[in-house]
């Protein structure tokens, strides 16, 4: 049995614990929240039996040993680093940290103290992402991966109307690309590596992060296009094209639909659904990692997450998006 606890009381902790449910090796015995009464909520409300409002002793107690972290990205290395240090596996929601500096500082304290870190992007491990995976052959020589992520965003009325919640908020290492623009860049560093050059533009809000944007991946024979947004919708597919026919994806961030589209008109449905939560793939990965003695894992590796951090630090200094955790 592996005892969790979670940092981070918001909808995607929620989502996290009740993707768990299925698994009989996971078991929530610890709450972090800043203000002890949220605490005690968030504990009583899946029966946990401690609750912290100090990393510190939670990272030193003995009643844990993992912990699921879902607080803002600003506040994701300071946190890891401190329960890395005590001998804490850790998965961390995406992305992993505001920036290279972090991650690397992250996966130093990993290693230093032979626990496993890993960043907590679902994509890859859903069954239709092996799909893409073992059927991408079939399309022959890829020349262009194309994802799009655009979304209104729930706060965006709110940011309108003068009320600056999180989500808008530079000094939570928050806007467009990190919140889901990450969805677009994680998959094809997964399938194709780190790209030779990008160039990456963007909406910049008054608030101080991006509302939308775009990045341009160039490799040495295909190309990777992005967009994102969380001030406008999409509604269209993401697309991998191959000189012989083309991957149609529903969902970039969590693919339902999967089909190709063969150059002589034939369709060919390659889904795969997913049979349990789509947060349940990545949980059940990092606790078979841990019961398996792994420090690392085979799909969301370090060198993925370093490889999109990068791209990301590259966007962001082209879009002029400059975070406090950055100084």
């Amino acid at each position: 049995m592996i005892r969790f606890g979670i940092i981070g009381t918001n909808w995607i902790t929620d989502a996290f614990l009740e993707a768990t449910k299925t698994i009989e090796d996971f078991s929530l015995t610890a709450v972090y929240s800043r203000t002890e009464e949220r605490a005690k909520e968030f504990a009583e409300k899946y029966q946990a039996s401690y609750t912290f409002t100090s990393i510190e002793e939670m990272a030193q107690s003995d009643v844990i040993d993992a912990v699921y972290i879902a607080s803002p990205t600003s506040f994701h290395a300071s946190q890891a680093i401190i329960l890395l240090n005590h001998g804490k596996h850790v998965l961390c929601e995406k992305p992993i940290a505001s920036n290279s500096v972090e991650l690397n500082e992250m996966i130093h304290a990993a290693k230093g103290n032979q626990v496993l870190l890993m960043e907590a992007l679902k994509s890859g491990f859903l069954p239709s992402y092996a799909s893409i995976r073992e059927n991408l052959h079939k399309i022959g020589p890829v020349r262009r991966y194309f994802a799009s992520y655009c979304q209104y965003s729930s706060r965006y009325d709110a940011y309108k109307k003068g009320t600056i919640l999180n989500a808008f908020k530079p000094e939570f290492s928050n806007g467009s690309l990190m919140d889901i623009g990450v969805y677009c860049v994680y998959p094809m560093v997964q399938l194709f590596g780190k790209p030779d050059s990008i160039k990456a533009s963007g909406l910049m809000l008054d608030s101080g992060v991006d509302g939308e944007g775009s990045i341009l991946a160039h490799y040495k024979e295909m190309e990777g296009m992005m967009m994102f947004s969380k001030i406008t919708n999409s509604y269209i597919p993401s697309e991998i094209q191959g000189e012989n026919g083309s991957i149609l994806i529903d969902k970039i961030s969590s693919p339902e639909k999967v089909e190709i589209r063969y150059r002589d008109g034939r369709v060919e449905d390659i889904s795969i659904l997913p049979e349990q939560h789509t947060m349940y793939y990545e949980a059940k990965e990092f606790i078979e990692l841990i019961k398996n003695g792994s420090f690392e894992s085979t799909v969301n590796t370090y060198e993925n997450s370093i490889a999109v951090m990068e791209i990301l630090d590259e966007a962001r200094n082209q879009m002029g998006l400059v975070f406090p955790a950055d100084q």
